[in-house]
């Protein structure tokens, strides 16, 4: 609790900071989005305080800290923020860093589904749930990895901050359906057959918090990816807006089917000239004859 509150209130009061620089560049910021800041700042500090040797409040702590938490600051777009709040050199960086590959390999959503689901996974079925409630070091780094791992992965898939690499809406789509396959059947091996050193009874209602309680988490990721796929569907691609302009649509290719039902192009009304040296020997051959 004594290592939380100062991060939590540092991550609120640098978040402030950077809202007030925003609106004094004249970059406004809406207000919901700064609520979105303070509540997931709020709901993964009372993850770790959540998290202790009962294995009931262990699982809603997961819900909290690896699940809530990540939507809530990725709504918030603290990237978007920082962005508008810097200094052009800064921000210049700062998208240079979006850019280059380590960051486009470790937010691909393969990777970040792996980290997450995956680390679950090793956490509940070896010894390692147990090492970290013996050993408070262990239980702080699962901690950090739960955090940071459902952060990225939210990132990955949904989200207002820009990601020039992301991977397309299918791929995130399937990456997600996968992800919450696997993390539903994690918790019904919980139910089935506990961790080592959890009583059954204990683990059964774990399980079920793990099962029931991150099911809003993913519906509304699911409602997200939905709504993207919906704005996309507004406008054919050769519409699109591109930079604020509508593209216009391309010309059909030659022989194309478009062509034929493409509308004839409108006569002139001007009649075109005749070169002068066309006209006089239009009139010799008319004299002539």
């Amino acid at each position: 609790m004594t290592t939380v509150v100062p991060i939590a209130v540092a991550a609120v009061l640098g978040y402030g900071a950077l809202v007030g620089l925003a609106h004094r560049r004249g970059r406004g910021w809406r207000a919901w989005r700064a609520l979105c800041w303070a509540a997931g700042v709020t709901v993964a500090a009372l993850g770790p305080v959540a998290d202790h040797m009962d294995f009931r409040a262990h699982m809603i702590g997961h819900v909290l800290l690896g699940m809530l938490a990540p939507l809530l600051l990725v709504l918030a777009a603290p990237v978007t923020l920082a962005l508008r709040a810097l200094p052009v050199a800064a921000a210049r960086r700062v998208s240079a860093v979006l850019r280059s590959r380590a960051v486009t390999a470790g937010t691909h959503p393969v990777v970040t589904a792996v980290l997450t689901v995956g680390g679950l996974w090793v956490l509940y079925r070896t010894g390692l749930y147990a090492a970290s409630m013996r050993h408070p070091t262990v239980l702080l780094l699962v901690h950090a990895h739960v955090f940071l791992a459902g952060w990225l992965f939210t990132h990955s898939l949904v989200g207002p901050d820009p990601a020039p690499h992301r991977a397309g809406l299918p791929v995130r789509a399937a990456v997600l359906v996968l992800a919450v396959a696997a993390h539903d059947v994690l918790a019904k091996t919980l139910y089935a057959r506990p961790p080592a050193g959890v009583d059954p009874g204990g683990a059964a209602v774990g399980a079920q918090v793990m099962y029931y309680g991150g099911a809003p988490v993913e519906i509304a990721l699911f409602v997200l990816l939905g709504a993207e796929w919906f704005r996309r569907q507004g406008l054919p691609d050769q519409h699109r807006p591109l930079n604020g302009r509508r593209c216009p649509p391309p010309r059909p290719a030659s022989g194309s089917p478009a062509e034929f039902w493409s509308p004839a192009p409108r006569p002139s009304s001007r009649t075109p000239r005749r070169s002068s040296r066309a006209a006089r020997t239009q009139a010799c051959r008319t004299s002539s004859s």
